[in-house]
């Protein structure tokens, strides 16, 4: 009878140390699948269609709106709401059971300069890019899962990501929201954000259309908040870049960013109400070149054609409106054309 006492004793005993000594990082997983409502809502979410994505219109924000169509020279630009609706699809049915989130980031080569990966180019700026055309400088290795020595392309610095709960050692494993299959990243790449949001505020910039809007989900439905005029990024090597297409996430506000002169280390001016979504690429107001210093509310090349240097400027009401509306890590940003 004691025999039987002590084995069930140590059952006990041996079963309790090895329940409770799971890695953090299953307490962190089993502690969003128990907790996380939102998990349980997104599941509904899969097999969502760009038909089924409803659009309405509620602004916020009603200084220079456009409509949906609108004349511009000899010719007609719109917003594409058939594109608008593939990407809010997109970004629903990736948030399917997902367990946790991160964010590609080396703003700068700040978490250190990528590696070369296996096929590389340099290009117009005379950096070396993938042959997909994202470059090296301020991006992220993605290596093949059965190949953690040499990458076999680059992610862009704010790209969101979903964090598998198979990462091991120095990498994570992920899934990308824009390209099919799995990476693995080495982890000083990530930054892992809010394990159980459902992104519901969006914001579609339009390269070829030259325009910008904002929605929120409410409810099953995706409000329209403003619907702008905006200006993107030229390709003009060495200095000035396009606004790279994708799909991102805002990382980071300043009141002020301030620019250099193309080619010096003088500073410019600034650009007020900037949020940057994407290496060093921003929403933003108006610019102000030194030495002047107060706000220019509107520019008459705003939805014109692209002339900036990658970011995306606003008029700076609108700028500040983003800026107040849009919180980081949870705002998605798409850049299509």
């Amino acid at each position: 009878m004691r025999i039987g006492i002590t084995i069930f004793l140590f059952l006990s005993l041996f079963c309790f140390i090895a329940c409770t000594e799971k890695s953090k990082e299953d307490k962190y997983y089993d502690q969003i699948a128990k907790d996380s409502v939102l998990i349980e809502k997104a599941r509904s979410l899969v097999g969502i269609k760009p038909e089924d994505i409803v659009i309405e219109k509620e602004l916020l924000y009603d200084k220079y709106t456009l409509d949906d169509t609108y004349p511009y020279r000899d010719t007609t630009r719109s917003f594409q709401w058939d594109k608008i609706k593939k990407g809010l699809a997109v970004l629903e049915n990736f948030q399917h059971e997902f367990f946790a989130w991160g964010i590609l980031q080396n703003y700068r080569n700040n978490n250190g300069e990528a590696p070369l990966i296996k096929k590389y180019v340099r290009n117009e700026y005379k950096r070396v890019a993938d042959t997909l055309g994202i470059e090296r400088y301020q991006s992220v290795p993605l290596f093949l899962p059965n190949d953690s020595v040499t990458g076999e392309r680059y992610g862009r610095d704010g790209a969101l990501v979903k964090l598998m709960k198979d990462s091991v050692g120095s990498f994570y494993k992920v899934a990308t929201i824009d390209s099919k299959g799995l990476w693995l990243v080495p982890k000083k790449y990530v930054k892992a954000i809010h394990d159980s949001v459902i992104f519901k505020k969006a914001i579609f910039v339009d390269r070829n259309n030259e325009n910008i809007v904002t929605l929120e989900k409410v409810d099953s439905k995706w409000i329209v908040r403003s619907m702008n005029p905006a200006t993107t990024g030229l390709h003009r090597p060495p200095y000035q870049q396009e606004t790279p297409l994708g799909i991102f996430v805002i990382q980071e506000k300043k009141s002020k960013m301030y620019f250099l002169v193309d080619g010096t280390t003088r500073t410019g001016g600034f650009a007020p109400y900037a949020n940057r979504f994407c290496n060093g690429g921003y929403i933003h107001g108006i610019p102000v070149n030194a030495p002047r210093t107060a706000l220019i509310e509107y520019s008459a090349s705003l939805g014109t054609t692209p002339r900036s240097h990658m970011c995306v400027r606003n008029a700076t009401s609108h700028a500040k409106f983003v800026y107040d509306w849009a919180p980081t890590e949870k705002t998605i940003v798409f850049v299509i054309e």
